[in-house]
């Protein structure tokens, strides 16, 4: 064999640089300038929502209603074991790797290729742990070299990206008092932003930031009235201002100690206004005549500083909650024309059965409207967007006999007009596509004491079907007349997110377990395909190799099973599952559309 030559060596000096620097470059971690960047990004998804205003939205047009025909899986993982139920989540894409949680706070790392698992990280459980509605997770965050969660015992753990090897693990509330954590994170100009569950527990309510290379707590936000907040400067606790201003304000006596207000969905971003915005559940306990007054801030969204948690602004939906409408449903930033001038809203269709449109700038509404077709408990919104009550319909106070109150059948019921499961916005439409229910209960109030790790709801229900032959609706609704476009009704509640696409697609899921794909103009459904149970998680779609892929996950579960009542009867016969599902437009008909 001959030496190599001066130029040979020099040639294959370059070649091993850039094969170095090619390697380095596609095991990157996740910058600040990515997730600020995830909403036009198309070869991947970085962000819970698609971009930190959540709207749900990707570019991509490569698919589209001419062609969503052709879409065909090429890959399907199992989540395996004995833990098949609730698989809630939204996938990540970076760098041709997906990451996902599975219910029970599992972590997958999957080749987005071929669907071989790389790695798996199983959390290790409590046997007390108190989640209210299932053991679903709803997704990680990716920063830097981390892959970051929050578990069902009320920890957030961040692990190694290409390993799965834990980097730090951190406590942030007591599970044995009822705390959990099912949100996924939120990574924002370097905090780590999360949530807590909990309200049918009697928690403290409150937002948190993080060092998420650390864990390192950064400032404390709590989400009921008469609670100080803190931020933390060189390992040293300092107050930043009690939420409300002070105690007692409106809430009765020492309510406020045990108010609820859980944060339990995490929450956005608008990069516009440098603003997180984020909803609160429910006041504790259920029982509304117990705590007379507006009951701060349960059942709002709030408008935070993300550098110190500091209250910018809030609106509350349901001021002095009596029929666990929780505040948590997504605020969706977005602009829009009004007589030339362009309008910074955000919007979220609240479980109250009320949409609203309000100023993201300053927290002021600007619209509301119903969005769905049944709404008892109040008779319409004022000019201020505050509910005007129908008293009849706030169900009856309990006797000092132990008696439970009068019962009154309300609607929507308190799994929502829409719950948990987020909408999508489109660009090209300006319409909100919104995963509904019609549904009602008949509810009526208990007697109950706080006791620490008990549930705390002072309230019975049961929940109903207002229609014989469906529940769930997919609505596209404009948010500047109230306008409903078009709908899509489902026999069984819908409980899955919504994807919007630039190649006039609406991609959602239902709990018979099919993956559709819609006509976002017209609502024509144009593509199905049946995943064997029931799809309950938020779609994405990236671009890899030059096609374009959909992911989804599958598996029957969350609240709606647990909770619900004579609804149960017509969700008793699915399925459980656990799988990943990939999908792709094959090249060939990727080429044909360009």
């Amino acid at each position: 064999m001959k030496p190599a030559t001066p130029n040979q060596l020099f040639a294959r000096t370059l070649l091993c640089v850039a094969m170095a620097l090619s390697s380095s470059v596609a095991l990157a971690g996740v910058t600040d300038q990515e997730i600020l960047d995830d909403a036009k990004s198309t070869d991947q998804v970085v962000t819970n929502g698609l971009g930190l205003q959540g709207q749900r939205y990707s570019t991509l047009e490569a698919l589209n209603s001419d062609n969503v025909q052709q879409l065909r899986p090429v890959w399907a993982l199992s989540f395996g074991g004995e833990k098949q139920r609730g698989q809630q989540a939204q996938p990540l894409v970076k760098d041709g790797v997906m990451y996902v949680t599975g219910s029970y706070s599992r972590v997958f790392a999957v080749d987005a290729r071929t669907g071989k698992k790389l790695w798996q990280y199983d959390a290790r459980l409590p046997d007390g742990i108190m989640p209210c509605c299932d053991v679903i997770n709803r997704g990680v965050a990716l920063y830097d070299d981390l892959v970051i969660f929050g578990t069902l015992d009320a920890k957030l753990v961040a692990l190694n990206k290409d390993t799965g090897k834990v980097v730090w693990r951190k406590t942030v509330a007591d599970y044995k008092a009822g705390y959990s954590i099912s949100a996924a994170p939120l990574v924002v100009k370097g905090k780590l932003i999360t949530g807590v569950a909990g309200g049918e527990f009697g928690v403290v309510g409150k937002i948190e930031a993080y060092n998420p290379k650390n864990g390192e707590l950064l400032w404390s936000r709590p989400t009921v009235e008469g609670h100080m907040g803190y931020v933390y400067k060189d390992g040293k606790k300092v107050e930043n201002g009690i939420s409300g201003g002070e105690a007692g304000k409106t809430w009765p006596g020492d309510l406020w100690k045990t108010g609820g207000a859980a944060p339990w969905l995490g929450g956005y971003y608008d990069p516009d206004t440098d603003t997180l915005l984020i909803g609160t559940g429910n006041p504790s306990p259920w029982n509304s005549h117990l705590r007379p007054g507006d009951n701060l801030y349960s059942s709002s969204r709030l408008a935070l500083n993300p550098e110190d948690g500091s209250i910018k602004w809030h609106f509350q939906t349901t001021p002095h909650d009596g029929w666990d409408f929780d505040g948590v449903n997504e605020l969706v930033s977005f602009d829009y024309k009004d007589g030339g001038k362009t309008v910074k809203a955000a919007a979220t269709a609240d479980r109250n059965g009320f949409f609203y449109v309000l100023d993201r700038t300053n927290g002021k509404f600007i619209r509301g409207f119903p969005f769905v077709d049944t709404v008892t408990w109040a008779k319409g919104l004022d000019k201020e967007g505050r509910p005007i009550y129908d008293d009849a319909k706030r169900p009856g106070a309990p006797g000092a006999d132990g008696k439970h109150g009068s019962s009154v059948f309300v609607a929507p019921s308190f799994l929502g007009g829409k719950n948990w499961m987020p909408m999508a916005y489109s660009q090209d439409t300006g319409l909100f596509y919104v995963p509904s229910n019609e549904w009602g209960m008949d509810m009526w109030n208990e007697n109950i004491a706080y006791k620490k790790g008990a549930a705390y709801l002072g309230a019975g229900f049961t929940i109903k079907p207002l229609n014989e032959d469906y529940i769930g609706v997919l609505r596209a609704i404009d948010p500047k007349s109230g306008k409903e476009v078009w709908r899509y009704k489902n026999y069984a509640p819908l409980w899955g997110g919504v994807l919007a696409t630039k190649g006039n697609l609406v991609f959602t899921g239902n709990p018979e377990g099919f993956l559709m794909a819609f006509d976002a103009k017209t609502g024509k459904k144009l593509y199905e395909f049946n995943t064997g149970s029931g799809v309950i998680g938020s779609p994405i779609t990236w671009e890899m190799d030059g096609e374009q892929y959909v992911s989804v996950l599958s598996g029957w579960g969350g609240a709606v099973p647990l909770w619900g009542g004579e609804v149960a009867k017509r969700i008793k016969d699915l399925n459980q599952g656990g799988m990943l599902w990939t999908f792709k437009l094959p090249k060939a008909e990727t080429v044909a559309k360009r």
